[in-house]
């Protein structure tokens, strides 16, 4: 079989969150340059417009939803309005979350609920909401969790951040042991340090470029490193793999404590 025919994603439809900006942003135009329908989700609306405009102008077929992970009426929306458009979702990527920083002992209650809640708990309730229309439609399917390599080993002044991806890596397992019998195929990708507009003003300074000597390949990740990793789970290259979570990282795990 020829690697484009392997990797096709022509009649899926993938609904990515945290579709905005940075890594969503780029997962939705990948899937949707591999055929896939694609249906964008976010917070900020501007930017999403910006993100379909672009997937729109080079020949894919894309919706934007503005909504908020955290609100189960709006995730209901999501998917009612992205069945309408293009039928079940059969891809979901779930990519939204928010990044946290400081010791341990200063995290607030707050802090440490609202990363908790949007970096797990809202993977757990979009593959729980995914994965009941697959089977409803009758459908195979994929759901892609995006981890993290701090779900394995640790770093200071990111606790909450590090549960959270250690949750979801051992959620992926989880429902890709229920699910994986009835065609739903559920599977994690845990990034390193990747270059993105939020982090690239810091990860390319002095002190951040200092932390590529912990890095073996000896380079921070570029977004389309991770585009291997995606199309592998979504499409039917990965037909045979669940509960797995690919690190993407130049060997950076190899050096962090605790691994």
């Amino acid at each position: 079989m020829r690697a484009a025919e392997l990797f096709d994603l022509t009649g899926q439809v993938a609904l990515v969150s945290g579709a905005s900006s940075g890594l969503g942003a780029r997962f939705a135009q990948v899937l949707a340059a591999n055929g896939a329908a694609v249906v964008l989700v976010a917070r900020r609306a501007e930017r999403l417009e910006s993100v379909k405009s672009g997937i729109a102008a080079a020949g894919g077929r894309v919706i934007a939803i503005e909504a908020d992970v955290l609100e189960r009426t709006a995730m209901l929306r999501a998917f009612e309005t992205a069945e309408a458009a293009f039928g079940t979702i059969t891809i979901l990527v779930n990519n939204a979350g928010i990044a946290q920083s400081g010791r341990a002992v200063e995290v607030s209650s707050a802090q440490w609920r609202r990363v908790l809640e949007t970096d797990l708990d809202a993977v757990f309730f979009w593959s729980q909401e995914g994965a009941r229309r697959m089977l409803a439609a009758g459908c195979r399917g994929a759901i892609i969790n995006i981890a993290s390599i701090l779900g394995f080993g640790v770093s200071k002044g990111v606790v909450g951040y590090a549960v959270a991806k250690a949750g979801v890596v051992q959620l992926t397992k989880a429902l890709a042991l229920e699910l994986a019998f009835k065609g739903i195929r559920v599977n994690a990708i845990a990034p390193g340090y990747i270059l993105t507009e939020i982090n690239r003003d810091y990860l390319e300074s002095p002190q951040g470029a200092g932390m590529t000597r912990d890095i073996p390949a000896g380079r921070f990740g570029e977004e389309r490193d991770l585009d291997g990793a995606l199309l592998l789970l979504a499409s039917d290259a990965g037909r045979f793999m669940a509960g797995v979570t690919l690190v993407v990282d130049g060997g950076q795990m190899l050096a962090l404590p605790g691994t």
